[in-house]
């Protein structure tokens, strides 16, 4: 699979303490295990020149407060709260000054934050994803960039999940609909 450097982005989707430490109070260890294949995946795009985003779910204590439906913390119990070792990325993985990187509050990367307005301004058309919850917070964020116009491009083999069944569904539910699967080992930039 080959990528234009110049208007491709690898995205990489909230790969916090949280989520990827034993000690993080939604440890999976898939998404533990996503961290060196997604560190080989930023270094591709490094190399080449592409641009590197990284997501950050972050959630103020009082956000769901007020909520009628839409509850992660009834879900989930209360996580990467604002300010906490929880929401920061994992170490091993380390966005530098010229990353973007785009706190969000949901699961899509692109609701309310001004994700699509910078790859819309470095003119960015291509989107290498990976990261985690596979069935989450990847299929919500490039089901999103799909119906913007953007092609998501899934990692298969750097994508945290909780259960191996859980990212085979959302790695064929985005290919199915609307978006792309490759391993690391295929992606190339030009």
């Amino acid at each position: 699979m080959q990528l234009d450097a110049d208007g491709a982005a690898v995205v990489v989707v909230d790969m916090q303490n949280g989520f990827c430490h034993p000690d993080g109070s939604l440890h999976a260890p898939g998404s533990e295990d996503a961290i060196e294949p997604v560190g080989e995946t930023v270094a591709t795009a490094r190399e080449a020149g592409a641009e590197v985003v990284w997501t950050r779910d972050v959630h103020p204590p009082e956000q769901f407060e007020d909520a009628h439906y839409y509850d992660e913390f009834e879900r989930w119990g209360e996580h990467v709260l604002e300010g906490s070792w929880e929401a920061e990325i994992v170490d091993g993985l380390d966005p530098r000054d010229e990353d973007l990187v785009v706190v969000k509050h949901t699961y899509d990367a692109f609701y309310e934050t001004q994700l699509e307005g910078w790859l819309d301004a470095h003119g960015i058309e291509d989107l290498i994803i990976c990261g985690t919850l596979a069935n989450v917070c990847v299929l919500h964020t490039a089901g999103s960039a799909g119906l913007r116009d953007y092609r998501p491009v899934l990692v298969e083999d750097a994508v945290g999940h909780i259960e191996e069944g859980h990212r085979e569904y959302a790695l064929d539910h985005a290919e199915f609909l609307f978006g792309e699967v490759t391993p690391l080992a295929d992606v190339e930039f030009v």
